[in-house]
């Protein structure tokens, strides 16, 4: 009786070790809470715990102040931290095929229905050591912001003489090679500083967001037609992954594909608030026309297609998927 006595007991104590052994991911974000694309990620994060109580759990140890924006992707691959909301462009010398998200015209429904970020995924994992597990925020576009009027051309074209151009790795390929212009590179929380001292005077920036950094105290003009989508997602170290039970990657995964279809919707709604906003505020729509305005969008995607060719054939898979990455992430 004793020797049964202490079996049951055993099992209980096992049974009530395994109810506390919760994977636990401990993840970072790239920007500030106070940008709407870190709130998004946060309420993923709040839907990861909710529907995995006592199973999986997304410990946030913070943003760029814990580990610099750009230094994240690494810090996932290298298993310094578990998972990082972070933009695809922070890791392009690893991952080139993330110019897909970027010169997309439409957005993650799109992409996770016809398999792209199933593909994408697969490059992740064997490039990078880290498991793509969703597009979020996308969709959303970019336009140009100036402080001084902009100038345009006898041809209609966006002339950028005069201006001090900000920019970062996603917009290098179109705002060089097409526009021709010698841009500042600057993180995102060095831009306000910038503006304020006019060490730039034009930047690019998503459709949403602008208020929430105050760029809109300085910047007077947007210029039409928009270009390029956000190419936000969260990566997972593929180590941390694999050794996740199968319900914790089944929760993560569900959980994902249901807030890159929401936060899709909801963002393409709040672009259009945020746009009328700024202009009933006072900001002033410089539109492209016509050929020029065609133009403009044209090279936009395909300088950003022109580069992901160029940093693709460094690598030995070459241009493997290059044809299949484009038509999955456009809509053509």
């Amino acid at each position: 009786m004793k020797k049964v006595t202490i079996t049951l007991g055993l099992l209980t104590a096992l049974a009530s070790g395994q109810a506390l052994a919760v994977d636990q991911i401990n993840a970072v974000h790239a920007f500030p809470p106070s940008l709407i694309y870190t709130q998004s990620f946060l309420e993923f994060v709040d839907k990861v715990n909710e529907r995995g109580e006592g199973v999986v759990k997304i410990n946030v140890r913070g943003g760029p102040e814990v580990i610099g924006l750009s230094e994240q992707p690494d810090a996932v691959r290298n298993g310094v931290v578990d998972m990082a909301y972070t933009a695809a462009s922070f890791y392009a010398g690893t991952v080139p095929e993330r110019d897909a998200m970027v010169a997309s015209n439409t957005n993650a429904i799109y992409a996770r229905e016809n398999g792209g970020i199933d593909l994408l995924n697969e490059i992740h994992q064997e490039k990078m050591g880290t498991y793509y597990l969703g597009w979020f925020d996308s969709g959303v576009s970019y336009n140009f912001y100036t402080i001084e009027e902009p100038s345009i051309d006898e041809a209609g074209n966006l002339s950028v003489s005069g201006l001090r151009l900000r920019s970062n790795p996603v917009y290098d390929a179109f705002f060089q090679d097409y526009l021709g212009a010698q841009p500042i590179s600057l993180p995102t929380t060095d831009v306000y500083a910038a503006l304020e001292r006019s060490v730039v005077n034009a930047t690019g920036w998503t459709q949403i967001g602008l208020k929430d950094l105050n760029w809109d105290r300085f910047l007077n003009y947007r210029i039409d037609p928009a270009f390029f989508s956000t190419d936000m997602g969260v990566i997972v170290n593929l180590d941390k992954w694999n050794q996740l039970s199968e319900e914790s990657q089944q929760i993560l995964q569900e959980v994902a594909i249901e807030h890159e279809r929401e936060s899709a919707e909801k963002l393409a709604d709040l672009a259009q608030e945020q746009q009328a906003k700024l202009e009933a505020d006072g900001m002033q729509v410089v539109t492209l026309e016509g050929e020029a305005a065609q133009r403009f969008s044209e090279a936009a995607r395909e300088s950003t297609w022109e580069r992901m060719r160029r940093q693709m054939e460094r690598h030995p898979s070459g241009l493997e998927h290059y044809d299949e990455l484009i038509e999955k992430f456009n809509d053509l």
